[in-house]
């Protein structure tokens, strides 16, 4: 068996083993791995790819793992989905109770209800959006 083609087994094991732990380190070496594949391939001698693998491993460990893990740790800014919506003003597109209604939201139309069970918001009717405990 060629040596690169150990060298790229070596990077998709690396690759499915960084899809359970989710640390980035197993990814990145495995992206070293991957380099070293393309090293051996066109030829490199096993310490030439030996001295490749530890740089690639390294500069991605240094470089590229820091700002993964900034990433990963830094708090989400944006809001999406349903929560993006809370504060919001919508429009009543269908009357709203505390069992069923829609209302129209930028454009799109959502399910809505109110929050007090015994009220009924007429179409037409401006209202805002406010989570529901």
């Amino acid at each position: 068996m060629a040596v690169w083609v150990i060298w790229l087994i070596v990077a998709v094991l690396l690759g499915v083993a960084e899809i359970f732990t989710l640390t980035a380190v197993l990814g990145l070496l495995g992206g070293a791995a991957l380099i070293t594949s393309g090293a051996a391939a066109i030829g490199l001698p096993l310490p030439l790819q030996l001295l490749m693998f530890a740089l690639a491993s390294t500069a991605g460990l240094l470089l590229i793992r820091p700002i993964a893990r900034r990433q990963s740790l830094a708090p989400r800014l944006r809001l999406f989905g349903v929560a993006a919506l809370v504060g919001r003003t919508a429009h009543v597109v269908q009357e709203v109770t505390g069992q069923a209604g829609t209302v129209r939201i930028g454009g799109e139309e959502w399910t809505a209800r109110a929050l007090d069970e015994s009220e009924v918001i007429p179409a037409g009717a401006t209202v805002v959006v406010y989570p529901r405990e």
